[in-house]
C-alpha cells in the first residue's frame, strides 16, 4: 500500500490486541483469553488511526513502497494498546501527606473527613489556586500518567463545591484536552462532598438549579464540553435519593452518568445505577449480592480501585464474584491527594495480587473495559483497524512484564504513543535490560 504513513512498528514480539474485532467490552469468558498476535507489525495512518495490524512478512510486503514519518524495530519488544485510567481526581492544589501519618496511626476516611481533613483540606487550597496554577499542576500529573502507559484518562472536578471553583476545575481540564497529546473524558464531580455550611439537600437543589443549567449553557457554547456527571453516594454524604435526583438532571443535559458508590457503607448505590442507565460505578467495596446481579444485566461497568482499599485498608471489592456473575471489570487509578498513585501498571499488580484477578482480566480492565467505562472503547483500548493508534511499547520479550514487575514500569516501558505520535520516549531502554 503506498502513500505516506505516520507509523510503522515492525517485528514485535507479541503485539497485544486484546479482543477480536468489534468487541465493546470482555466479561470473564473472554478476559480469560486475550487475543494475541506473535512476530506482528502495525501501521498509523496519518489521521491518528491504526490502518493495518498482521504479520510482519504480510505487512511488509503490503507496504513496500510507503513512506512513513517514523519506523520503529520493536524485535524482542511487546505492543500493547495504550492504558486506559477509568477515574481520577487531579486537578488540586495543596497535598495532603500529613493525612497519612493521621492513616497510619489508625485515624479513618471519615475521622478525618470530620475533622476538616480529607476533602475539605483540599477544597480549601483548590479554591484559593490559580486557574494558571492548577492547570500547570495538572499538566505535570498528566505527564507521569502518560509515562506510565495511560493514554486515555477520565479527569474529574470536585474539589471546588462551589460554581466557580468547578468550572475553574473544568476550564483546566478543557485546556488540556485541547493542548496535549493524551485523552481525557472529563467529568463534573460537583457532588464529591456537601460544602461546609450547606444540608446535602441544599446542596443538591443547588447543583440542579445552578451548575448543571451553566454546564449546558457553557456546552452548547462550546466553551466547555463534559462527558460525565459523578455524586460521592456514600453515609453522611449524599443519599440514594439526592444521588437520584443529581444523576438524573445530569442525564437529561446529556451526561454520562459515572459515579462513586458502595464504597464505606452498602448504600444500593449498585442497584440505583443499574435503574437508571450508569455507564459505570466507582468503588464498590460494599456493593449487594443484588447490587451484582443488577449491574452485570445492565451492562453497567464496574470500576474497581486497588490503591484505594489498599491505603484506606478497606476491604477489597468483590472482584472475582462480579467476574463470575457477569460484570464488566474496569480498572482506575483513583489517583487524588488521599491515593497518590499514577501507575496503572501497579494497579494491575494490586489488582491481581489483592483482588485475586489474573494477568488478562487485570488487562482487559485496563484497557477495552476502562474505555467502555468512559464511553469510548469504539475507538480506545485494544488494537485493531480503525481504531486510534494509541499504544505502549514494551522493553520484553513477553507482556506480563507490565503487571509482574511492581513498579517496575519506568525501566520498562519504552514508548508511549498517542494518535500515532511519541509522546514518551525512555532513553534508558536502549542500554537497559527490563530483566
Amino acid at each position: 500500500m503506498a502513500g505516506r504513513h505516520r507509523l510503522l512498528l515492525e517485528n514485535a514480539q507479541q503485539l497485544v490486541l486484546v479482543c477480536n474485532r468489534g468487541e465493546e467490552y470482555l466479561r470473564r469468558d473472554g478476559a480469560t483469553t486475550l487475543a494475541l498476535l506473535p512476530e506482528a507489525s502495525l501501521v498509523v495512518g496519518l489521521d491518528g488511526r491504526i490502518t493495518a495490524v498482521g504479520q510482519a512478512d504480510v505487512i511488509h510486503n503490503q507496504f513496500s513502497g510507503a513512506t512513513f514519518e517514523r519506523i520503529i524495530d520493536c524485535s524482542g519488544k511487546c505492543v500493547l494498546p495504550g492504558l486506559v485510567d477509568a477515574h481520577t481526581h487531579p486537578v488540586w492544589a495543596g497535598d495532603r501527606v500529613h493525612e497519612f501519618a493521621m492513616k497510619l496511626a489508625g485515624a479513618s476516611y471519615m475521622e478525618i473527613h470530620q475533622a476538616g481533613g480529607g476533602i475539605h483540606f483540599t477544597v480549601e487550597h483548590t479554591r484559593k489556586a490559580s486557574e494558571e496554577e492548577l492547570f500547570n499542576t495538572f499538566k505535570h500529573r498528566l505527564e507521569r500518567m502518560r509515562r506510565a502507559g495511560s493514554t486515555l484518562v477520565e479527569c474529574k472536578s470536585g474539589y471546588g463545591l462551589n460554581l466557580e471553583t468547578e468550572l475553574k476545575m473544568l476550564r483546566v481540564i478543557e485546556r488540556a484536552k485541547q493542548s496535549m497529546d493524551i485523552g481525557i473524558s472529563s467529568t463534573y464531580c460537583g457532588a464529591h462532598s456537601v460544602p461546609r455550611g450547606k444540608t446535602a439537600t441544599e446542596a443538591t437543589d443547588d447543583i440542579i438549579n445552578n451548575h448543571l443549567p451553566k454546564l449546558k449553557e457553557l456546552k452548547l457554547s462550546g466553551e466547555i464540553r463534559v462527558n460525565n456527571i459523578d455524586v460521592f453516594c456514600e453515609k453522611g454524604v449524599f443519599d440514594l435519593d439526592s444521588t437520584r435526583r443529581i444523576l438524573q438532571a445530569g442525564k437529561e443535559i446529556g451526561l454520562q452518568i459515572n459515579f462513586h458508590g458502595d464504597e464505606l457503607h452498602p448504600m444500593k448505590s449498585a442497584e440505583l445505577g443499574a435503574e437508571l442507565g450508569a455507564r459505570a460505578i466507582s468503588h464498590l467495596e460494599e456493593i449487594s449480592d443484588e447490587g451484582i446481579t443488577a449491574m452485570a444485566r445492565a451492562k453497567c461497568a464496574a470500576v474497581l480501585l486497588p490503591t484505594t482499599a489498599y491505603m484506606l485498608r478497606l476491604k477489597q471489592p468483590p472482584a472475582r464474584k462480579m467476574l463470575e456473575e457477569g460484570v464488566i471489570v474496569a480498572l482506575g487509578s483513583d489517583f487524588n491527594p488521599n491515593a497518590y498513585c499514577f501507575s496503572m501498571p501497579m494497579v494491575m499488580h494490586l489488582a491481581c495480587v489483592n483482588m485475586k484477578m489474573s494477568m488478562n482480566e487485570a488487562l482487559a480492565a485496563a484497557t477495552i473495559n476502562a474505555a467502555y467505562a468512559l464511553g469510548k472503547s469504539d475507538t480506545h483500548g485494544s488494537i485493531e483497524t480503525g481504531k486510534q493508534g494509541d499504544l505502549v511499547i514494551i522493553n520484553s520479550s513477553r507482556w506480563e512484564h507490565l503487571i509482574y514487575q511492581f513498579g517496575g514500569h519506568e525501566a520498562l516501558i519504552d514508548y508511549v504513543i498517542v494518535k500515532g505520535k511519541v509522546v514518551y520516549q525512555n532513553e534508558r531502554c536502549g542500554t537497559m535490560s527490563s530483566y
